[in-house]
C-alpha cells in the first residue's frame, strides 16, 4: 500500500473512532465523568507504555528530560487535554452530544482566530468571512439554547490551545501522550484512591464487564491518537483538514439519530451557518494549497535550466 494511501487510511480510522466516542461513554455509567476521566488517564499511560516497550523505544526519555521547556509545554498540554476530555465525557453522559459536535465543527475557525491573536498571522479575505459566519452561528445558537454554548466553546478552545502547545513542543505523538498522561497520573490515582476510600468508586463494584470497559477507556484513547500520528507524517495538511470533519459529523449523527436529542429549526439554522463557514474555510484552504504547489513547481522549473547551464 503506497504511503499516502496508508496515511489516509490511518486518518479515516482515527477520526472515525473519535466520532464514535459518544457510543462508548454511556456504557460506563454509573461512573461519573471525573472518575471516567481519571481511569482514562491511568489506562492510556499503560497502553502507551506497552506500545513503547514493544518498539523498545526509550531513547527519547533522556532527550526530553534535558529539555525543561518542552516538558513545561507538555505539562500545559496535559492540563488542556484534561479539560477537553472531561468536558466531552460530561457532555455525552448528560445528553449534549450535538453541542459537543458543534465544538469540533468550530475548532478549525478557533485555530484561525488563534493565528491572528497569538501568532500575528494575516488572514485572507475568505478566512475573515468564515470566522465572521462562525461568530454569527455562535450568536444564533446562544439565542436558541438560551445560554452561551459553553460546552462547544470549551471543547473548541481547549482543543485549539492543546494543538497549539503541542505544535510548539514538537514531540512525536506517542512520546507526547506518554509525558502528558504521566503528568496526569498522580492526580488521577489520587482521585481514584479517594473514591475507593470513601466508597464512591464504581471500579470493582459493577462486575468484571464494567472493569473491562473502564480499562478499555485507555485503549480507545490511545489507539486513535496513534493512528492520527501515523497519518500526520504521511498525509498533506490539507487532506488532514478535510478528514477532521468525519468526527463531528459522526458525533452529530450519534446525537440526533441514536441519542434522539432535540433539534429545533433554530438550532439547524445555527449549524447550517457553521457548515457554510466551514465550506468557505475549506475552499479557501484548498485554493491556497493549490497556489502554493503551483508556485513551487514554477520555482523548480526556473531553477532547473540554471543548474543545467552551470
Amino acid at each position: 500500500m503506497p504511503d499516502l494511501r496508508r496515511g489516509v487510511f490511518y486518518g479515516i480510522a482515527a477520526y472515525t473512532m473519535w466520532g464514535l466516542f459518544p457510543l462508548y461513554w454511556p456504557l460506563l455509567k454509573p461512573s461519573g465523568a471525573v472518575e471516567i476521566l481519571a481511569h482514562r488517564m491511568v489506562w492510556s499511560l499503560a497502553v502507551v507504555a506497552v506500545a513503547l516497550a514493544v518498539r523498545r523505544h526509550w531513547s527519547w526519555v533522556k532527550t526530553i528530560i534535558r529539555q525543561p521547556a518542552k516538558l513545561a509545554l507538555l505539562t500545559v498540554a496535559a492540563v488542556f487535554v484534561t479539560v477537553n476530555w472531561g468536558t466531552y465525557i460530561y457532555a455525552v453522559n448528560t445528553g449534549h452530544v450535538v453541542e459537543s459536535a458543534l465544538g469540533y465543527f468550530i475548532n478549525p475557525l478557533v485555530n484561525v482566530l488563534f493565528g491572528v491573536v497569538l501568532l500575528r498571522e494575516r488572514l485572507r479575505v475568505l478566512q475573515w468571512v468564515a470566522v465572521g459566519f462562525g461568530a454569527l452561528a455562535v450568536l444564533v445558537l446562544t439565542l436558541d439554547y438560551g445560554r452561551l454554548p459553553w460546552i462547544a466553546l470549551t471543547l473548541a478552545f481547549s482543543f485549539g490551545i492543546y494543538g497549539l502547545v503541542k505544535k510548539r513542543a514538537n514531540v512525536a505523538a506517542t512520546e507526547s501522550l506518554a509525558v502528558e498522561t504521566l503528568v496526569l497520573l498522580l492526580p488521577a490515582l489520587g482521585y481514584l484512591g479517594y473514591l475507593q476510600v470513601t466508597g464512591g468508586s464504581t471500579f470493582g463494584t459493577q462486575g468484571p464487564g464494567h472493569i473491562a470497559l473502564l480499562v478499555g477507556a485507555g485503549v480507545i484513547t490511545a489507539l486513535p491518537l496513534l493512528c492520527f500520528g501515523a497519518a500526520a507524517i504521511r498525509v498533506p495538511l490539507s487532506t488532514i483538514g478535510l478528514l477532521q470533519y468525519i468526527a463531528p459529523i459522526l458525533q452529530m449523527v450519534c446525537g440526533v439519530v441514536i441519542a434522539k436529542e432535540v433539534m429545533p429549526s433554530s438550532r439547524w439554522i445555527g449549524f447550517s451557518i457553521v457548515w457554510l463557514a466551514l465550506v468557505i474555510f475549506t475552499y479557501d484552504s484548498l485554493r491556497a494549497a493549490r497556489r502554493t504547489r503551483t508556485a513551487r513547481r514554477a520555482e523548480r522549473a526556473t531553477l532547473q535550466p540554471e543548474r543545467s547551464t552551470t
